[in-house]
């Protein structure tokens, strides 16, 4: 699998994670009021989730502007 395929694999198994640990945060923000470490458990999962999702963003448009440079390379040469 090359790198960018496991970059797009993490953030989908990310997604899982963030939204049962959501769930699981919220379930306990009904049933009485949770400790702090719940809470910030949830936030480890959407940091990563922003890194990755980020990088899926910027993906296409660096991969066209590699593309761009290197065609401008080959006329050049």
């Amino acid at each position: 699998m090359n790198w960018n395929a496991w970059i797009r694999q993490t953030h989908r198994w990310l997604s899982i994670a963030f939204t049962a640990g959501f769930i699981v945060n919220g379930a306990a923000w009904v049933l009485a009021k949770p400790p702090l470490w719940l809470g910030l458990f949830v936030l480890v999962p959407l940091l990563l989730l922003l890194v990755s999702g980020l990088y899926l963003f910027v993906l296409p448009y660096a991969l066209k502007w590699r593309g761009r440079r290197a065609a401008v390379q080959a006329k050049a040469a």
